[in-house]
C-alpha cells in the first residue's frame, strides 16, 4: 500500500513538474517575427486611403489593408506620418521599413526602391469646376493652368500637356482648394480618391470629365533588399484568397474590386 502511494505522489509531482515547465516556457517572449514592429510610412490626406480623425487615429483603406496584412504576416504596424514626397529618401534612407500610400509602382522610382505585388488597380482623372465645359480630355489641358500634388504620378503626367501651367502642392485638400478658388483650371490626381471626395460631398463643385488618363497599380514601397518585402507579398496573396482584400475593398468603395496581377511587370 506504502509502495503503490509513494508511486502516486511520484507521479503527481512530475505532472506537476511538467505543468511548471509549460507555464515557464508559454510566459517567454516571442523570438519569432510575432512580436517585430514594422516602421511604415503614410500621408494621412489622401483619402480614402489614409485618413486621420480628428482624434488622430489613422484610417482608411490603406491602414486597414496594412493592419490585415500584419495580422496574417505575424508583426505589428507603427505608422509614421510622413509629407508624400519625402517617402522615396526615407526609404533610401531605410529609416523606415515600408511604406503605404497610394504609391504608383513605376520603373523610375524601381531604380532606388522595391514594391510588393500590386494591391490596388487605379489611374487618373481630370478633375474641374463643376461650370467649366471646356475641359474634357488630354488635349483640351493644352495651356491650361493644372494643380498636381509634389511627387506623384499626376505631376509627372502634367509635364507631357503641352504648354500646361502646372502649381504643385503638398496634398489633395489644397490643389482642390485652388481649384475652387478658381486659381487653376483643372487637378490632375488620383481617379478613386477624387471621385471617393465628390460623393461624400467633400468636394462640392468640382467634377471628374473623361476616361482614366491612365492605368497605375499601387504597391507597398519597401528599401532595396528589404528583408520584409518577401512576407509582405505572401500576406497580400492570403488577403486576396481568403476574402480579407474583398471585404475591405467593399467597404471602402462600395463595389468589387478589380483582379490583380501578382507582378507589376
Amino acid at each position: 500500500m506504502k509502495l503503490i502511494k509513494c508511486k502516486w505522489q511520484q507521479l503527481i509531482l512530475s505532472l506537476g513538474c511538467l505543468l511548471l515547465i509549460l507555464a515557464c516556457n508559454s510566459l517567454k517572449p516571442s523570438t519569432n517575427q510575432d512580436a517585430k514592429f514594422l516602421k511604415v510610412a503614410t500621408d494621412p490626406t489622401f483619402i480614402p486611403f489614409e485618413i486621420q480623425t480628428a482624434s488622430g487615429k489613422l484610417d482608411g483603406f490603406d491602414i486597414d489593408l496594412m493592419n490585415a496584412i500584419a495580422q496574417i504576416a505575424g508583426f505589428r504596424v507603427k505608422f509614421e506620418n510622413l509629407p508624400f514626397d519625402g517617402m522615396i529618401s526615407t526609404l533610401q534612407a531605410k529609416r523606415v521599413d515600408a511604406a503605404i500610400s497610394g504609391i504608383t509602382i513605376t520603373t523610375e522610382r524601381l531604380k532606388t526602391i522595391a514594391f510588393s505585388r500590386p494591391y490596388f488597380k487605379a489611374g487618373l482623372a481630370i478633375a474641374v469646376r463643376q461650370d467649366n465645359h471646356n475641359i474634357k480630355d488630354f488635349k483640351t489641358l493644352q495651356g491650361q493652368k493644372i494643380a498636381v500634388q509634389i511627387g506623384s504620378t499626376g505631376a509627372d503626367f502634367a509635364k507631357t500637356i503641352p504648354n500646361a501651367k502646372i502649381s504643385t502642392f503638398n496634398s489633395g485638400p489644397e490643389f482642390f482648394q485652388d481649384l475652387l478658388n478658381g486659381n487653376v483650371d483643372a487637378v490632375v490626381s488620383d481617379a478613386f480618391a477624387t471621385l471617393y471626395a465628390i460623393k461624400n460631398g467633400k468636394l462640392k463643385g468640382i467634377k471628374v470629365v473623361a476616361d482614366l488618363l491612365t492605368q497605375e497599380y499601387y504597391g507597398i514601397a519597401t528599401p532595396k533588399d528589404s528583408p520584409y518585402l518577401n512576407t509582405i507579398n505572401k500576406a497580400i496573396a492570403t488577403s486576396l484568397s481568403n476574402g480579407t482584400y474583398k471585404q475591405i475593398y467593399q467597404k471602402w468603395f462600395n463595389a468589387e474590386p478589380p483582379q490583380l496581377p501578382e507582378s507589376w511587370i
